[in-house]
């Protein structure tokens, strides 16, 4: 009998989301102003890494039945950064400092450094709505 592949699994679709985000720090650096555009960028890009978050901890539920726990970790470990930025980001947001988006976007820089964008492949409809979408939300403890 042959193994079942799931064509959707989380690490596909975290791929997908990272490659989302990468376009977005792509689009953001061409960005002169803080426009309405801009936010919705910005906020997909929060939004996303929520859902990579999400992914993340679905992928270890699964492996702690297996009592992989190293393994566990090591993921958490290798991925703490994306909840940390997501934070950053909405709170830039909701506080509309936007002196430190130039930082933040440096710093983002270094976890896509894999992705190579020959082409741009995400439009509008990736990021319109989401400020408006991530404002509705209940904004995080501090």
């Amino acid at each position: 009998m042959s193994r079942v592949v799931n064509p959707d699994s989380i690490g596909k679709l975290r791929n997908q989301q990272m490659r989302t985000v990468a376009e977005l720090i792509r689009y953001l650096g061409q960005k002169q102003t803080i426009d309405a555009d801009a936010k919705d960028m910005l906020a997909a890009v929060v939004l996303t890494f929520k859902e990579i978050e999400d992914g993340i901890e679905e992928a270890m539920v699964a492996w702690e039945k297996r009592n992989y726990w190293n393994k566990v970790e090591e993921f958490r470990m290798q991925w703490a950064w994306v909840g940390a930025a997501s934070a950053r980001l909405e709170q830039l947001l909701r506080n509309e400092t936007w002196e430190q988006l130039p930082q933040e976007l440096m710093n983002l820089a270094k976890h896509f450094t894999d992705i190579q964008i020959t082409r741009l492949t995400r439009g509008a409809d990736a990021w319109q709505g989401a400020y408006a979408k991530l404002m509705q939300s209940t904004p995080p403890a501090r």
